[in-house]
């Protein structure tokens, strides 16, 4: 999976005072959790904009100013109601031999057969959590639509893989192709017309006896 750095400075004061000022400079106050003991620092708001604002997955590597480094997931993002600006991030560590849980994005490849005779894709998740190790957690999930007729549905089970865990049950659909309005009357159609032809070779058929 693909990493981002992100520079920051280790906070000695996480008292309410010392949180507003830093953002009325521009900076984001984090956390750090799952080692030893939780690490406070801060970072500018614009060094998140390629880990926050994008579908992607990342994990995130934490340089501080004494030269620590710390390699993370994204935990929790608070947003300002009204500004949608961030106002703090919440940092899982990672360790090597240690399985972590993250959200991965899905992204649907193929040309379903349903959907060329008329029928609408419904993509029930956009994303997947995935329970792996840090080296084994994929940048995205391919979910494969071509073999998807009007009414098929796409389990999560089809997807599994060797390299990680899906959170979720087996009978979750990942997506399904439902029957559109003009693919009703379009199959009502043929359903007619075969009928009519059925009725008309009978017709011949009771003539020539």
């Amino acid at each position: 999976m693909k990493s981002i750095t992100i520079n920051g400075s280790q906070r000695e004061s996480v008292g309410k005072k010392a949180t507003k000022a830093l953002r009325n400079a521009g900076q984001v106050p984090c956390v750090l959790y799952g080692g030893d003991k939780p690490v406070h620092f801060n970072s500018e708001e614009l060094a998140f904009t390629h880990l926050v604002y994008t579908p992607n997955a990342h994990t995130v590597v934490i340089a501080l100013e004494n030269g620590e480094k710390y390699n993370a997931i994204v935990q929790d993002i608070q947003f300002h109601p009204v500004t949608d600006r961030i106002l703090h991030i919440d940092f899982y560590q990672l360790f090597e031999d240690k399985e972590i849980s993250m959200d991965i994005p899905l992204v649907y490849i193929g040309s379903s057969k349903g959907v060329k005779n008329g029928g609408v894709l419904r993509k029930n998740k956009r994303s997947l959590k995935v329970k792996a190790l840090p080296a084994n957690l994929p940048d995205f999930i391919e979910a494969d639509i071509t073999p998807l007729k009007i009414g098929s549905k796409l389990y999560i089970t089809t997807l599994q893989n060797d390299a990680y865990k899906f959170m979720h049950p087996d009978n979750t659909v990942v997506c399904l192709v439902r029957r559109s309005r003009a693919s009703v009357d379009a199959f009502d159609d043929e359903e007619e017309e075969a009928a009519a032809e059925a009725a008309e070779a009978a017709e011949v058929e009771a003539t020539q006896e």
